[in-house]
C-alpha cells in the first residue's frame, strides 16, 4: 500500500530497496552487474513511474546502468528484457491485480524467474543493513542519463518480443473474423494485446474504451480484479453490443488472463476458473504443439491435478511446486538443464499461465493468442470451450475445485491462523468425509507418511502446507495465504464419468462430494 511508513511503499523504502539490492548484486561475482545492468519497468499505477526513476537513480550513484522502460510497461515484457538484454537483475514496479491504494517492486534474477532463495534471502539481509533513506545517495536523473547510466529499452526489444510470441502459436486457422471483447481493466495491455491478436489474423477485436488506458485511479471497478464480482459487466455489456461470443481480460500488469464465454443458453456469459483455462491451454499444447521426447510440463500445487492427468496419459513429465509462479519458472530451469526437459506449458490456479520458455513468469499476452487461437478453431468445427472441456473431462476425468478461504486479522488472527495449521499437524485424518485419507504431506517437515504409517521424503522446499491425498485422485490442501490475512483451503475432487452419461449428472456427484469434504474439513479445522 502507498504510504508513509516501512511497512508502506513510499520514495523512502523503494531508495534503501534499491540499495540494498545494488549491494548484492555488487558482492555477487557472478552477477557482473556493472557489466551487464538491471532492467526497470513499471506500470500504470499511483507513482510508478517515479519508483522506477528513484530506482535507477540510486543504482546509478552505485555505478550500475540501468536499462529503463520509456513507457509503461506490462511485467512479461520487463520478465522478457532481463533475458533478451543479458541483465543481471530486473525490477518491475507493479501492484499486479492489488486495489489502487496499493504499488510494488517485484525482482528478478538474471535467468528471468522472479527471486528464490538463496537471492531472495541474500537482497532482504542486504537491505535490512542499509542506510536510512536520508543517507541514501542517489544520482540526478538528467545526469544518469548524461552518463550512460540510465538507458531507454531498445527500440527493438518490443518487436522482438512480439515477433517470438507469434512464434508460440499453436492452433492454425479457424474462425478469426469473429467478434472478441478485450478489456485490460485500465493496465497497460490494451496496445500489446490487441497488436498480439492483430499479427495473428483476429481481425474484429474490440476494447471496453471507458477501460482501455492506463489509469492508476481504475475509476470503472472497485477492484482492478478481473476475477471480482462486477469487474466484466463492461464487458458483457460491451459483447452484446458487438455479437462477442468471447471477452479476454487482462489484469493490470498483463501478467493474468482471464476469460469468459457466452453460455450455451445464448443469454450472458460464463466465466472460466483459472483451472480451466490452465486445463484448456495446457491441453493444447501438449496435444496440438510441437511432440517429441523430454516435455515438461508444471503446475502449483492448489492447482487442478487435472493437467497431470492429462500428461499423464500423453507420457508427458509433470510436476508440481508450491504457490506463486516463481517456483515453476525456477523449477522448469533447474529440470531442463539437470534431465535435458524441454518445458512447454505451467499454470497456476490464480489466472497464470506461460507457454514455452520466451517468459519465465506469468505472460497474459502470449497465453490471450493461445487461447484465442484455440477458440477460433472450435468455432469453425462448430464447437465451444465447454465442449472442449466436456470433451478433455470424458477423456481424462472430470474434476471439479472449489476453496474455502476464511480472513482472521490482526496479530489474533495470524494466532488463530497458526492454530489452525497446529490442529491439522496434531490431528491424525484416516477419512474426510465420504473418502478416506491414502496420504499425508507435511511441506513444512519434507514428509509424506501413507495410511500404513510409512514415512517418506518429498523434495519441495520447506513452507506451511499440509496436503491430503484421498481416495481415487481427490485432494486437500490446507496454507495459510502469504499475501492477506487469510487460510486457505483448496479442495478437488476427481469424478470419473461413465460411458455416454451426461456431463450434469457427473458434475452433480463432484460437487455433492466437494460440499461434503468442505464441510467435514471445516469441522475437523474448527473453522
Amino acid at each position: 500500500m502507498i504510504g508513509a511508513g516501512e511497512t508502506r511503499m513510499n520514495v523512502a523504502v523503494v531508495r534503501r530497496t534499491t540499495w540494498g539490492l545494488g549491494e548484492y548484486l555488487l558482492a555477487h561475482p557472478d552477477a557482473r552487474v556493472r557489466e551487464r545492468g538491471v532492467v526497470i519497468g513499471y506500470d500504470g499505477r499511483r507513482m510508478s513511474r517515479r519508483f522506477a526513476e528513484e530506482t535507477a537513480r540510486v543504482l546509478a550513484k552505485q555505478g550500475i546502468k540501468s536499462f529503463l522502460s520509456p513507457g509503461v510497461c506490462p511485467t512479461p515484457v520487463a520478465a522478457y528484457a532481463v533475458t533478451r538484454l543479458g541483465a543481471a537483475a530486473g525490477v518491475m514496479v507493479t501492484a499486479s491485480h492489488n486495489p489502487p491504494e496499493y504499488n510494488g517492486y517485484k525482482v528478478y534474477w538474471g535467468n528471468g524467474a522472479q527471486i528464490i532463495p538463496p537471492h531472495d534471502k541474500g537482497i532482504a539481509a542486504a537491505i535490512a543493513k542499509s542506510l536510512a533513506a536520508r543517507d541514501v545517495q542517489l544520482m540526478g536523473f538528467d545526469e544518469a542519463r548524461s552518463a550512460g547510466l540510465v538507458i531507454d529499452f531498445p527500440a527493438d526489444l518490443e518487436e522482438s518480443y512480439l515477433v517470438a510470441v507469434q512464434a508460440l502459436s499453436v492452433s492454425k486457422g479457424g474462425d478469426r473474423a469473429a467478434a472478441i471483447v478485450y478489456t485490460p481493466l485500465h493496465g497497460v495491455g490494451d496496445r500489446l494485446v490487441r497488436e498480439t491478436l492483430a499479427r495473428a489474423g483476429f481481425t474484429n477485436v474490440t476494447s471496453v474504451k471507458e477501460q482501455a488506458e492506463p489509469d492508476g485511479e481504475f475509476p470503472t471497478v472497485s477492484f482492478p480484479n478481473p476475477e471480482e464480482k462486477g469487474a466484466l459487466d463492461l464487458s458483457y455489456a460491451l459483447a452484446d453490443a458487438v455479437g462477442a461470443d468471447l471477452i479476454i481480460a487482462s489484469d493490470p500488469d498483463v501478467d493474468r488472463l482471464a476469460i469468459a464465454l457466452r453460455s450455451a443458453s445464448g443469454k450472458g456469459f460464463v466465466q472460466l476458473t483459472g483451472n480451466q483455462v490452465g486445463v484448456l491451454l495446457g491441453h493444447t499444447v501438449l496435444t496440438e504443439g510441437p511432440q517429441g521426447d523430454g516435455r515438461l510440463v508444471l503446475a502449483s500445487c492448489v492447482s487442478s491435478p487435472q493437467l497431470g492427468a492429462i500428461a499423464e496419459a500423453l507420457g508427458v513429465a509433470y510436476e508440481e511446486t508450491l504457490t506463486g509462479f516463481k517456483w515453476i519458472a525456477n523449477r522448469a530451469m533447474e529440470l531442463e538443464a539437470s534431465a535435458g526437459k524441454r518445458f512447454v506449458f505451467g499454470y497456476e490456479e490464480a489466472l497464470g499461465y506461460t507457454v514455452g520458455p520466451l517468459v519465465r513468469d506469468k505472460d497474459g499476452i502470449s497465453a490471450a493468442l493461445v487461447f484465442a487461437e484455440l477458440w477460433a478453431a472450435r468455432r469453425s468445427a462448430g464447437k465451444t470451450m465447454l465442449d472442449e472441456l466436456e470433451l478433455i473431462a470424458r477423456r481424462y476425468g472430470l474434476y471439479a475445485s472449489s476453496q474455502l478461504s476464511v480472513t482472521m486479522k490482526g496479530q489474533d488472527g495470524l494466532a488463530q491462523i497458526r492454530a489452525v495449521m497446529a490442529r491439522l499437524r496434531a490431528t491424525r485424518l484416516d477419512q474426510v468425509g465420504p473418502l478416506a485419507v491414502e496420504a499425508t504431506t507435511d511441506v513444512a517437515a519434507g514428509t509424506k507418511v501413507d495410511r500404513a504409517g510409512t514415512t517418506s521424503r518429498i523434495a519441495l522446499p520447506p513452507s506451511d502446507v499440509l496436503m491430503y491425498a484421498l481416495t481415487g485422485g481427490s485432494r486437500i490442501i490446507a496454507r495459510p495465504s502469504g499475501t492477506e490475512p487469510k487460510i486457505k483451503i483448496y479442495f478437488d475432487v476427481r469424478e470419473p464419468m461413465k460411458e455416454g452419461e451426461p456431463l450434469r449428472d457427473a458434475e452433480g456427484r463432484a460437487n455433492s462430494t466437494l460440499e461434503a469434504l468442505k464441510q467435514a474439513f471445516a469441522g475437523i479445522a474448527g473453522l
